[in-house]
């Protein structure tokens, strides 16, 4: 068999992986990219090659992210078509300049971007200030990875309130992730060997009237409570834009938006 052969043979159990992972069916991913059940199961077992565009249909379908379509493609045997431009490349100054204003037009609250591998991008001023305030310099040096600089002892660590559940979240999703890119799986390895004073849940459960997960942070002789959100480009046809994470936190109580307010 060769090359190519074994390359295409792998493209459909990776396209039925991700089928499953996104829990729909072969009927389902067959009406949305409007071929048969049929081909699609075809292309699955690798009976039929499917075509570059149908490899893009389908993955698109999938909501794959771009790097892992590239992956695909040269599974089928076709070239990538997605590129990856540093980030002081002069093409992206458009959008680290639309990230700059998403971070200072959320001030007061705190805000920052992350790669893919969750080092730290760019940041505001209220992330600074809360967030690093006695963080140790050796964490501060670039580049400065979000979540060794969350759970490491040396870190925000200390001052998180209910870091045993923070833990057990970030660790949960950095896993998923590394499944999928296996460059993280050393850092996951290393975050899973930091100590941790409090429970840390297999699982966790939400309380009965828990709607968001909070991070409560040690702050001037009280806790501030921030619900998180994220935010990413939905346009991006380059692989670093696409990768970029905006974090932005918000007040969870009325305590902290006076805190942060001023008021």
């Amino acid at each position: 068999m060769t090359v190519d052969a074994v390359e295409q043979a792998q493209v459909g159990p990776l396209l039925a992986q991700w089928r499953r992972r996104r829990r729909i069916s072969q009927l389902e991913l067959a009406n949305l990219a409007g071929v048969s059940a049929r081909h699609v199961g075809f292309v699955e077992t690798g009976r039929s090659r499917p075509s570059r565009e149908m490899v893009l249909r389908l993955a698109d379908h999938l909501e794959v992210p771009l790097r892992e379509r590239n992956s695909l493609l040269l599974a089928a045997g076709y070239a990538p078509v997605f590129h990856e431009k540093p980030l002081d490349d002069p093409a992206m100054r458009p959008v680290l300049a639309a990230v700059r204003r998403v971070l200072d037009g959320h001030r007061p609250y705190p805000a920052l971007v992350m790669d893919r591998r969750r080092n730290l991008v760019a940041s505001n001023e209220p992330f600074d200030r809360l967030f690093t305030a006695g963080v140790a310099a050796h964490l501060l040096q670039p580049p400065v990875n979000a979540l060794r600089l969350v759970l490491h002892p040396d870190g925000m660590a200390p001052r998180i309130a209910n870091l045993g559940r923070w833990r057990a979240k970030l660790l949960t999703g950095l896993a998923r992730r590394a499944a999928l890119d296996g460059s993280l799986r050393p850092l996951y390895e290393e975050l899973l060997g930091y100590p941790c004073e409090q429970p840390v849940p297999e699982v966790d459960v939400p309380g009965p009237d828990e709607i968001t997960l909070p991070l409560e942070l040690r702050c001037d002789g009280r806790v501030l409570s921030f619900i998180g959100m994220f935010a990413t480009f939905g346009t991006a046809r380059d692989l670093t834009s696409s990768e970029l994470l905006i974090e932005s936190f918000f007040p969870a109580d009325e305590d902290t938006t006076a805190y942060l307010t001023g008021s």
